[in-house]
């Protein structure tokens, strides 16, 4: 695809990004299509990544967004969604693997189910999705952005499996930009803060004092404030874009400074 049509940082790209329906994904995929990217949204929810899928492609019908269907722990489905782009396109320029589903649990209580479904859905995931798409990424240059976590470096309690996954994308994030590097695509990765989301405000009305824990997650952070989904999306914007073409293998805070004082 021709990158002089239309406008925008991301004009005439075609991005990926995992975990779209809602929260991070959804505000990347918003921003990337405002930026002038052709998206495409993985997620294992239908109802409400269809939802999303027609509400940003009704925003710019010039450029539709495409729900993929996919549990990223079935790595047939991967397969299965990776032809279905190719239906469209016949190379990607962008992959963001964003998708993660987090447990709240003890040694004592955690199973090797758990412990396996995170890590497929966290870490195989993103691995079984950037082998995949190799073949397709643009000769041209490309881009993956791995969505971590400050858990990757700091521990939190009852986050065992989620913390581990999180620190293996960082190191897989740095292995994959070296690995790549001669086939000219670049490997960064984000860890975010606490982020308000669908999911987080969930976490927090199931809080037996959620007034209490909204205050002290937001305290935990010198900005203030816990972040919200476009502080990462704009950070995923500068990373997949050619403002950012001599950065590779790193991984990017964005935590609002949590990191900064998370041993008091």
């Amino acid at each position: 695809m021709d990158r002089s049509n239309g406008s925008g940082q991301l004009a005439g790209r075609v991005a990926l990004i995992t975990g779209g329906a809602q929260g991070i994904g959804r505000a990347i995929a918003a921003l990337f299509q405002r930026e002038g990217a052709c998206v495409f949204i993985l997620d294992c929810d239908g109802k409400a990544a269809t939802h999303t899928a027609a509400e940003l492609t009704a925003q710019n019908s010039s450029l539709p967004v495409r729900f993929v269907p996919a549990d990223l722990g079935k790595p047939a489905e991967i397969q299965d969604a990776v032809r279905d782009i190719q239906q469209f396109h016949d190379h990607v320029d962008i992959l963001v693997n964003n998708a993660g589903i987090e447990l709240d649990k003890t040694l004592s209580t955690l199973t090797v189910a758990d412990w396996d479904l995170v890590m497929n859905v966290n870490l195989r995931g993103a691995f079984l999705l950037a082998k995949e798409l190799l073949p397709i990424f643009a000769q041209s240059g490309a881009s993956i952005v791995n969505i971590s976590s400050v858990h990757a470096t700091h521990a939190f309690p009852d986050s065992i499996p989620y913390a581990c996954s999180k620190a293996a994308m960082v190191a897989l994030t740095r292995n994959l930009a070296l690995d790549l590097a001669s086939r000219r695509i670049r490997v960064n990765c984000i860890c975010p803060g606490y982020i308000d989301t669908r999911l987080w405000e969930h976490y927090l009305q199931s809080s037996a004092k959620p007034d209490e824990v909204a205050q002290k997650t937001a305290a935990l952070h010198p900005a203030g404030r816990r972040g919200i989904p476009n502080d990462v999306a704009e950070a995923a914007l500068f990373l997949v874009s050619d403002t950012s073409s001599f950065i590779t293998g790193t991984d990017l805070l964005v935590d609002g400074g949590l990191t900064v004082r998370a041993h008091t």
